[in-house]
């Protein structure tokens, strides 16, 4: 049986060929604790540093300024609750979007129950946070604001370059979820004007279970966990140095083709909307207006409902706008805060291609989950007449 077309790149990549390649020397050699001070130690703290070195790399800063973790929800809390304990003297206030990742919203609730606030900014239609709206809602106790760089169902890329200019000077720490566009878009953290950045391996054809906190130097931070003091002090825990190599690699492998993987994907994401339009000519995309993430799709086929269609549509690998749980659907918060209606919202799928997208599965895609919402549409249509 062959294997169904996958459509679903921002829930995970595949690990690249070249990053199993380098990941295989660092299993077999690079076994060493890197804190031992002997030959097996230094062997691992060697691959330790060329991976951390690759992944400053693509963000454009100082090795010294990437701390390892085990993914993107820990940089995420590492992010909030680092810095809002090394300031919660200075203030107890926190500024983040509607549209945030969970490890984001989680954290923030996690300190609204210690007694900290979160202003929640809206999105407008598109999904797009004001700038305005951002500054507007810092208080004179605001220490932190962090504002997501790519939306991971919708694909909009949020103006943090504009939040940066408008909140810079002011103290306030900037924070970006990174996690869907490293790799996808130029995002170095200078350029974004960010003080900690997010990025996790499995978004970027890397392994899963290793990610990175970029933390500018000088940035006020408390290591959220504690023990031997690894990774200077930031981030307790041995690291784990194969994943950590892949991620290094998989930073390098971006950093060298990132313009033309940039263009391939958005080709195929732009074939793709086109041959589903021809067929579903009520389709509805959203955030089409506003700038998005190279290969990401957010569309809503009318009468079709998503989480059917995913089950049913044979061949192809792909994620809905709303998730079922208890046998009943539930509607993305994120199309909730864009205002989208609940009927839309829950026919919408999340279409992403990747790297190794060909024309030829972008063409058998469409015809497939075309046909499959033509027959729930029916079967829809159908059903009040039935006896």
């Amino acid at each position: 049986m062959r294997d169904p077309i996958y459509l679903d790149y921002n829930a995970t990549t595949p690990v690249a060929p070249e990053v199993v390649e380098a990941m295989v020397p660092a299993l077999r050699e690079a076994w060493g604790n890197p804190s031992s001070t002997h030959a097996y130690g230094r062997r691992a703290r060697s691959a330790l540093d060329v991976g951390r070195g690759q992944v400053a790399g693509l963000l454009g800063c100082e090795p010294t300024e990437i701390i390892f973790t085990s993914g993107g929800t820990e940089s995420d809390n590492a992010a909030i609750v680092g810095v809002a304990e090394a300031l919660s003297e200075r203030g107890q206030h926190i500024v983040t979007s509607v549209v945030e990742h969970a490890a984001i919203e989680q954290a923030c609730r996690y300190l609204e129950r210690r007694g900290w606030s979160v202003s929640r900014v809206p999105v407008d239609g598109e999904g797009r946070v004001d700038p305005e709206g951002v500054a507007d809602a810092v208080r004179p106790n605001t220490v932190l604001i962090s504002i997501m760089h790519a939306q991971n169902e919708t694909g909009v890329i949020q103006p943090i370059r504009e939040i940066a200019d408008r909140v810079r000077g002011d103290g306030i720490v900037l924070h970006s979820d990174a996690a869907q566009s490293v790799g996808k878009l130029a995002a170095r953290v200078d350029d974004l004007g960010v003080d900690l950045l997010t990025i996790a391996g499995h978004k970027l054809y890397g392994p899963k279970g290793v990610g990175a906190l970029y933390l500018r130097t000088g940035t006020p931070f408390v290591e959220l966990l504690k023990g031997a003091g690894h990774e200077a002090g930031r981030r307790s825990g041995t690291e784990n140095v194969p994943a950590i190599v892949g991620l290094g690699a998989a930073c390098e492998l971006a950093e060298r083709e990132l313009p033309r993987r940039s263009e391939h994907m958005s080709e195929m994401r732009d074939r793709l909307e086109q041959a589903l339009r021809r067929e579903i000519p009520d389709l509805v995309v959203h955030g089409a207006s506003v700038e998005r993430l190279p290969n990401t799709l957010s569309v809503a086929l009318p009468g079709a409902d998503a989480t059917q269609l995913v089950a049913a549509v044979d061949g192809v690998a792909a994620g809905s706008g709303a998730a079922c749980h208890s046998g009943k659907p539930h509607v993305s918060p994120v199309l909730r805060a864009m205002n989208v209606a609940e009927e839309l919202a829950l026919c919408t799928l999340r279409l992403t291609t990747g790297r190794s997208t060909t024309p030829e599965e972008i063409d058998a895609a469409a015809s497939r989950i075309s046909q499959t919402a033509f027959t729930l549409r029916e079967k829809r249509r159908q059903a009040p007449f039935r006896q």
